[in-house]
């Protein structure tokens, strides 16, 4: 009697401990925040400004640390407009001083929506104590971020001459700058610089060097980095460094190299980072590697707690590369079986894939199969399944598929077929098929959008080109009111000489 009654009391006590955990998360998560009230408003044209105002209207307090937390994550996020109009509320209040590190912050917001000038303007302002080597460094990097390469480096030197302390940072950003504008030649200059004025490079450091060597299919100088770099006492070694390397040794065709570098680069790869797996997988399939790259997504599977659709992607471009479709097609019903968000980047893969190798019927079930489904397919997959039936001359299923590509377009504003996919319709129809093939096109691009004086010139180069009678392609442009202009003069002229040529 006693045991029950103990073990009575045992339930009740972890009855009322549970709940108060359970009352209590329920309180966490349905208690409302400032946090919670900006973080959904995604769409970067949205002021967040009210939403401070009306926060503080009606009573609530709001710390500076929350506030510096909202912009940390809006701008992780990329919605730095907003993340500046937080800092400029914060600012203007006039309740909150700014650190040092705080206006290095607001100024780069600046810089990033309203450029270089404007942040200029700023750092002007700030009193001599806030100028500290964040706000000096953070104006560096928006004249890197427009390529004002002048002000750049005026900017760095006088750093020095002002005695303000110099990391890898400010010396990163202005190689960082040589690679954008393409002057990589200038960059082993800046690294020895950095070095001579006692700055330890970083990992980012040595790996723009190295990049800087590879695009000029300079082998031996990245060699000579990349063993510095293995050799410094104050680097550890990452995977991403050994991917580029590996990248060029594949350029090179140096294989061999580049076989050996992966295979260092995936020793220093984190387990469960899901995207240095993509990029081992990605280099695997360059180089022909077909059982490392099954091995590798094997990995990927077992230690990522979920395959996102990036993942996904990733494995059947591989894999389509390698010429395994059928393997494709496998993963492609694992991803269906996953519950992840529909994305038809994911099955379009292994669509022109199957297009490209001329399995145009198997690409026409699958596309069948989504639309069964209830899944949505585009305007240019169908076109582009067009132009394959084309290409093994099965005009009547090219037709239809056509005609499929241009019944998504119907009745939409949004969803159009582009100019240069129809272009390259008619011209394959002129190329393989007869005028009454390239009239069946046109008629059907008639019932869905007017037709373009460039989709016939294109239609009567081909058939100029191919020594076709063109009187028929002149009527049908005639019936749609298109009088021969230069351009159409200029391309009857070539039919004369090719003509002539025969004589």
């Amino acid at each position: 009697m006693i045991s029950n009654r103990n073990s009575f009391k045992a339930l009740i006590q972890t009855y009322i401990i549970s709940s108060r955990w359970y009352y209590s998360k329920s309180n966490q998560k349905n208690k409302v925040s400032l946090y919670s009230i900006i973080s959904p408003l995604r769409n970067p044209n949205v002021n967040v400004t009210p939403e401070l105002e009306k926060w503080v209207g009606t009573g609530n307090k709001v710390r500076f640390a929350e506030l510096h937390r909202i912009i940390v994550d809006l701008r992780k996020r990329k919605r730095s407009s907003q993340a500046l109009q937080v800092s400029e509320w914060m600012r203007s209040s006039g309740n909150y001083t700014f650190t040092p590190g705080q206006h290095a912050v607001h100024l780069d917001l600046i810089g990033k929506i309203h450029g270089f000038m404007q942040a200029e303007d700023y750092f002007n302002s700030l009193n001599e104590e806030d100028k500290t080597e964040k706000a000096y460094g953070a104006l560096l990097h928006c004249y890197v971020r427009q390529r004002e390469t002048e002000r750049a480096q005026t900017h760095l030197k006088n750093m020095k001459e002002k005695g303000i302390a110099l990391s890898s940072v400010a010396f990163n950003d202005i190689m960082s700058l040589y690679s954008n504008i393409s002057q990589n030649d200038k960059i082993p200059q800046v690294f020895k610089q950095m070095r001579e004025n006692g700055i330890a490079p970083d990992n980012l450091s040595y790996r723009i060097c190295i990049n800087s060597f590879g695009v000029r299919n300079d082998i031996e100088g990245l060699e000579k980095i990349l063993n510095e770099m293995e050799r410094d006492a104050n680097i550890v070694m990452d995977w991403n460094t050994y991917a580029v390397v590996a990248n060029f040794y594949d350029k090179a065709g140096m294989t061999s190299k580049a076989n050996i570098v992966l295979k260092k680069a995936e020793e220093k790869l984190d387990k469960k980072d899901g995207l240095g797996y993509n990029h081992l997988i990605s280099l695997h399939a360059r180089l022909g590697n077909r059982d490392d790259v099954f091995r590798l997504w094997s990995l990927e599977k077992n230690v990522c707690k979920k395959c996102l659709n990036r993942d996904y992607i990733n494995i059947m471009e591989s894999l389509v590369r390698l010429d395994e479709l059928e393997e494709a097609a496998k993963v492609l019903k694992e991803w269906e079986s996953s519950k992840n968000l529909y994305d038809f980047r994911v099955p379009s893969i292994v669509i022109v894939g199957y297009i490209e190798k001329g399995l145009c019927k198997k690409a026409e079930e699958l596309l069948e199969h989504l639309m069964e489904m209830g899944k949505a397919s585009t305007p240019y997959i169908w076109a582009k399944l067009a132009m394959g039936y084309i290409e093994k001359g099965e005009m009547d299923s090219a037709l239809e598929s056509f005609k499929v590509a241009l019944s998504l377009c119907h009745g939409s504003k949004e969803i159009k077929l582009d100019d240069k996919v129809v272009i390259e319709v008619l011209r394959l129809v002129g190329e393989r098929g007869s005028f009454e093939d390239a009239e069946k096109v046109v008629n059907l691009l008639r019932s869905a959008a007017p037709v373009k004086r460039q989709m016939y010139h294109a239609l009567l180069k081909v058939f100029v080109d191919g020594g076709k009678e063109v009187d028929g392609v002149l009527g049908i442009m005639k019936s749609d009111n298109f009088e021969e202009d230069e351009e159409t003069m200029k391309i009857l002229s070539s039919e004369q000489e090719l003509k002539f040529d025969k004589l």
